[in-house]
């Protein structure tokens, strides 16, 4: 049959199956319009999939259709896949958008939460605009999106909008495929959509103008939760030392840092040092929390309170995300502390009412409005190193959108996570799809957090599981939730391996690589502490290949919270020890603890890198006991000069075919440069280059061993910027090949990927 002809150009007929993060987004009439401009005739549709076209048209026209879909999609769309089919051309006048197909097994992604657009921030700031000033603006390129989704198909029936009928004008953008509302789920105004307000801690009303309202009582130091995407901050004067010494007091948080808005990335430069990455980080779409370097304290600009982020020269900064956010900050104009609306460790706040009744014991007033939401997430916090954008954790801006994996998993998989900073993850076909931030599972409210979590994502993405990941610690809720209440083919998968795992995957490799896992705890296959490895691994399988020097944990969990502890363990055998300062200021303590390991009650086998660190905090009297997770580490590198170059040396020695790292030698060396009277800044920096180095030898000796000279570094020890930048150049001066982390956590917020992964390649090996 001849091709018919259009002018001189033959006509092509083409179907196009588009797969990923496309609706929601403008997918469609993006589509529309493309056809329009290009005088093509056929149609565009939703299915269970994602989006279906026909399109047919001059050869060149449709040949430059295909490669626009790509190229010039909505700023929210992910393209995951795009396949062509050939079609025999039959003719046709119009390009038309149907309507859904909601039919079949539901593959389509739900987007994040997206930052406001700039064309929504124009209305917003506009007198002449319907929605001027209105919280609530959005667009298809911007707004809630993952945090009122209730279910799929992604349409406003089943997301928390569903209680606000549009109004003829809303109506009217909604239903136009030319306007930028077309199919925006969460489009409201004033007339149709959610209305703010101020109230105090018992729900009466505080003023006519929420906003002004608001920044009126934080300018006068008053604590304000604010109602967010994914829940409640707590927002307080940044500036005043005060309002964030109230702030803590309030929220029993001692010492951790807190995040801080300012409106522009104009004070953000007069605040830290914002390279193009973190410029690129704080003003994109998701835009996370971003942890810089501070400017001196002398430098213009407001100045932030030391209360706000004792004990680091790094500030979290972010930019607002919502409508609301930037009222707010235009009222200010002034930076906010803006931090998780919770207790302690407890999962933040996201409903009214719990809201209410958690924290009105910590804020003086009440931002609210009757927008529901319907699944909680953090702030994402990322940093910045060499050039790449870093995630420290991964949650709202970034959940739920999958990470491509670079195999199928035969089949479906739960990974629970870890025990703290637990993330879970839903794996299928070549995707992984990881929940919100979702803590530390150590309370009844993180716990049920969590199992809503699972049962969220499953109804989302409309996936049952046929097998469950999980660690091997067997007192992990994660743990006793996989094994207890799934019913599920059950997999345990060994900590450290989950990282390395993680890693892999995360670079898109399967390994060989010689995984250097540092953190600080981890069930071993040995039951004691692991958490200075170096194994061995694939995705599917590792060896330990070598580890740091097994000491005492003297009272177990006791000896987290109090670094002091491993000083005493490493220093167990010298006799001078109790002549230190550490020492000295534990008093009777000391000498308690020192019977406690020669008791060997209570006294756990740990490898664990994060000790190791605390160690050398208390010695150089950094820290000798910490109020977070991590905390006398961080402290540490922030006392190191990073210009430094000299580090200690460790021996390395085989023991029956695995290599131990003497690494009480690295804190033996900080001891003695440490009674001499050396700057702790130089000790802090040599220990780091020490550990650098010796890190560098073990690959250095495996890789002899075994050719293999691929290294993964994983495990929250790397997000300390300082050992990473040292440990990976002296790897790529030997010729290795280093792959560190980029789209999931290195900490523990990567584990649930990690743990799926391993499930995935053990399932293809038995295979």
């Amino acid at each position: 049959m001849d091709t018919p002809e259009c002018g001189a150009d033959p006509v092509r007929r083409v179907e196009v199956r588009v797969e990923g993060v496309v609706q929601g987004v403008g997918f469609r009439p993006f589509v529309h319009g493309l056809a329009q401009r290009l005088a093509l005739s056929g149609h565009v549709g939703n299915d269970t999939a994602g989006v279906v076209i026909e399109a047919e048209g001059p050869r060149e026209a449709v040949s430059g259709f295909l490669k626009a879909l790509r190229s010039d999609a909505p700023p929210l769309a992910a393209i995951h896949e795009l396949s062509v089919v050939e079609l025999v051309p039959r003719g046709g006048r119009g390009f038309r958008i149907l309507d859904s197909d909601g039919s079949g097994r539901r593959r389509t992604l739900i987007s994040a939460d997206s930052a406001t657009c700039e064309a929504c921030l124009r209305e917003l700031f506009d007198p002449h605009d319907r929605r001027y000033r209105y919280p609530f603006v959005n667009c298809t390129d911007c707004g809630p999106r993952f945090t009122i989704v209730r279910d799929i198909p992604y349409d406003r029936p089943n997301t928390t909008m569903a209680g606000f009928p549009l109004c003829g004008a809303c109506s009217r953008e909604y239903h136009d495929p030319s306007d930028r509302r077309f199919h925006a789920q969460p489009v409201c105004c004033p007339e149709c959509g959610p209305q703010l307000r101020i109230v105090d801690a018992h729900g009466r009303p505080l003023g006519e103008d929420p906003v002004s309202r608001a920044a009126e009582l934080l300018r006068a130091g008053m604590i304000v939760a604010v109602k967010g995407l994914g829940g409640y901050h707590l927002a307080a004067d940044a500036v005043s030392r005060d309002a964030a010494a109230t702030l803590r007091a309030r929220k029993h948080r001692e010492d951790k840092p807190f995040a801080v808005m300012v409106a522009t990335l104009a004070e953000a430069r007069r605040l830290c040092h914002v390279d193009e990455c973190a410029e690129r980080a704080l003003a994109g779409r998701r835009r996370p929390v971003v942890l810089l370097d501070r400017r001196d304290a002398g430098g213009a600009g407001a100045p932030v309170s030391d209360a706000v982020a004792p004990g680091t020269r790094r500030l979290g900064i972010m930019l607002p995300y919502t409508p609301l956010h930037h009222l707010l900050m235009r009222e200010l104009a002034t930076p906010i502390v803006l931090t998780s609306g919770n207790v302690a460790d407890e999962p933040i706040a996201f409903t009214d009412d719990d809201a209410l009744a958690r924290l009105a014991g910590i804020a003086d007033a009440f931002l609210v409005h009757d927008r529901p939401i319907h699944v909680r997430a953090d702030d994402s916090v990322v940093t910045t190193w060499r050039g790449r954008v870093i995630p420290v954790r991964r949650s709202r801006g970034y959940a739920p959108e999958p990470i491509a994996c670079p195999h199928e998993f035969p089949r479906p998989v739960l990974a629970c996570g870890a025990e703290l900073k637990n993330t879970v993850c839903l794996a299928t076909g070549r995707r992984a799809m990881l929940s919100a931030h979702i803590g530390d599972l150590k309370n009844a409210e993180t716990l049920l957090s969590f199992t809503e979590s699972i049962e969220h994502l499953c109804r989302l993405f409309d996936i049952t599981p046929e097998v469950v990941a999980h660690d091997l610690h067997p007192d992990y809720a994660s743990t006793r939730y996989a094994l207890e209440e799934t019913g599920l083919d059950a997999i345990g998968v060994q900590h450290h391996h989950a990282h390395v795992a993680a890693c892999l995957a995360d670079n898109g490799v399967d390994g060989p690589a010689i995984g250097v896992a540092f953190d600080g705890t981890g069930y071993g296959t040995d039951g004691t502490v692991w958490g200075g490895e170096f194994l061995l691994a694939t995705c599917a399988t590792f060896e330990r290949a070598g580890h740091l020097a097994t000491v005492p944990m003297p009272g177990g969990e006791a000896a987290v919270r109090q670094p002091w502890r491993m000083v005493a363990a490493y220093l167990r055998a010298d006799s001078r020890a109790g002549d230190l300062a550490v020492a000295r200021r534990q008093g009777d303590r000391w000498e308690q603890v020192r019977k406690l390991i020669d008791s060997r009650v209570n006294t756990p086998a740990t490898s664990s890198a994060g000790r190791l660190f605390d160690a050398v905090a208390a010695v150089l009297g950094v820290r000798d006991t910490v109020t977070y997770e991590g905390q006398a580490a961080i402290e540490l590198e922030q006392r190191a000069d990073p210009h430094h170059p000299d580090g200690y040396h460790a021996g390395v020695t085989d023991i029956g075919g695995t290599l131990v790292v003497d690494s009480p030698a690295l804190l033996g060396a900080v001891v003695d440069d440490h009674r001499r009277g050396v700057d702790p800044a130089v000790v802090a920096a040599r220990f780091h280059n020490g550990l650098a180095d010796v890190i560098r030898r073990t690959c250095q000796e495996i890789a002899e061993r075994t050719g293999v000279r691929l290294v993964a570094l994983s495990g929250g020890v790397f997000a300390n910027r300082l050992l990473l930048g040292r440990t990976v150049d002296a790897l790529e001066r030997h010729g290795f090949t280093v792959l560190t982390h980029g789209r999931v956590p290195c900490n523990d917020g990567g584990i649930g990927f990690g743990q799926a992964v391993v499930v995935g390649a053990r399932d293809r090996a038995a295979h």
